[in-house]
């Protein structure tokens, strides 16, 4: 089969034919309809995630399709279903699984980390009944390839681990792909949402999909128009960008009692021997500082059914569709400046 793979970490990544996979015992194999290119597949071919041992290696971690091999034991999943899957498989079978928590499992597999990814015509994962969510007819597969690792993040994020209430000001720095959907959906549950980004592309697109006030991030007094943007600081803030200042920036934009959700991942190199939060301020004003990371598969039915009642949109996000191969150009070309929403990847569009 066809798929996208690099040899070495910043090495230039191609299209070439690999095995095709097979599905071991409790696993399946997914043909890949729509696969998603995201800034965590930018940062696993730098080589910044410990989790890729071995190369060469395929990307690839947001994506949806049909099941077309059911290893032996699998007992919910079925050939010919339209499913997705969880950036971060649990294995079902743990104390941290059991509680509910499978996108935090000390044994979690990452496709397109853990193993090869989804940018490939098919792609096998373990631990089947405990990971594959079946799609519901209203939700495409365009649509349901964005959500792993973005949409999916920020649902959580500001639902769940923010606990965001009904008009409460939020501030979410940075509007990538993460950020656009916390923006969408802050505001979907009655938030006034500030959105802070450098490209006026992004803000504008935030603007679209619900944000009150857009702020230039790179302006030297951005607390100060945060604060005064929400009333005195916010009572929720969203780091979904991922740098020492944007965290810092964050957490000072935060009125007393408020609550920070990091989203944004930070690379080693960025954080090595670098404090990365004022916690004078933390203690002063009793903040809190939480951590968000994916959503569990058994969430996904909350999230999918908002999505087909239309209360999410995230296909206003969906702004590039290209086949396999052009995958490697657009991996490559994310270590520029990248425009706003997402990019598509549909496999079996250039056959």
């Amino acid at each position: 089969m066809r798929a996208v793979r690099f040899d070495s970490f910043g090495a230039t990544p191609y299209l070439t034919d690999v095995p095709e996979p097979v599905a071991e015992p409790g696993g399946v194999v997914i043909r890949v309809e729509a696969t998603g290119l995201c800034r965590s597949d930018w940062h696993g071919w730098q080589g910044h995630d410990p989790d890729i041992a071995t190369l060469p290696h395929v990307p690839g971690h947001e994506f949806a399709g049909v099941v077309e091999q059911v290893g032996a034991g699998v007992e919910r999943v079925r050939v010919g279903e339209r499913v997705v899957v969880p950036f971060v498989c649990g294995c079902g079978t743990c104390e941290v699984c059991r509680a509910g928590h499978s996108h935090v499992c000390p044994r979690q597999w990452q496709p397109g980390f853990s193993g090869p990814g989804s940018f490939a015509e098919r792609v096998a994962i373990p631990w089947a009944d405990a990971n594959v969510v079946t799609l519901p007819d209203g939700v495409g597969f365009d649509v349901a390839a964005g959500l792993g690792c973005r949409f999916a993040t920020a649902y959580r994020g500001i639902v769940d681990v923010g606990q965001v209430a009904e008009g409460e000001q939020v501030a979410v720095i940075g509007c990538g792909g993460v950020g656009l959907a916390a923006v969408m959906v802050a505001a979907s549950r009655g938030a006034r949402v500030v959105a802070v980004d450098v490209s006026q592309d992004a803000l504008a697109l935030a603007a679209e999909v619900g944000a009150a006030v857009t702020l230039d991030g790179s302006s030297p007094s951005l607390v100060d128009r945060v604060r005064d943007a929400t009333g005195g600081g916010a009572h929720l803030t969203v780091d979904a960008l991922g740098l020492v200042e944007t965290v810092r920036s964050a957490v000072l934009s935060l009125r007393v009692r408020g609550r920070h959700v990091q989203i944004g991942l930070l690379p080693p190199v960025v954080v090595q021997d670098r404090a990365t939060v004022p916690m004078h301020v933390v203690i002063a004003q009793e903040l809190q500082v939480l951590g968000s990371h994916g959503m569990p598969a058994h969430d996904y039915p909350r999230l999918l059914a908002d999505i087909a009642a239309g209360r999410l949109e995230p296909e206003r996000f969906l702004t590039r569709t290209i086949g396999l191969s052009e995958a490697p150009q657009a991996l490559a070309a994310m270590s520029g400046a990248a425009a706003p929403g997402v990019t598509v990847i549909r496999p079996g569009a250039d056959r």
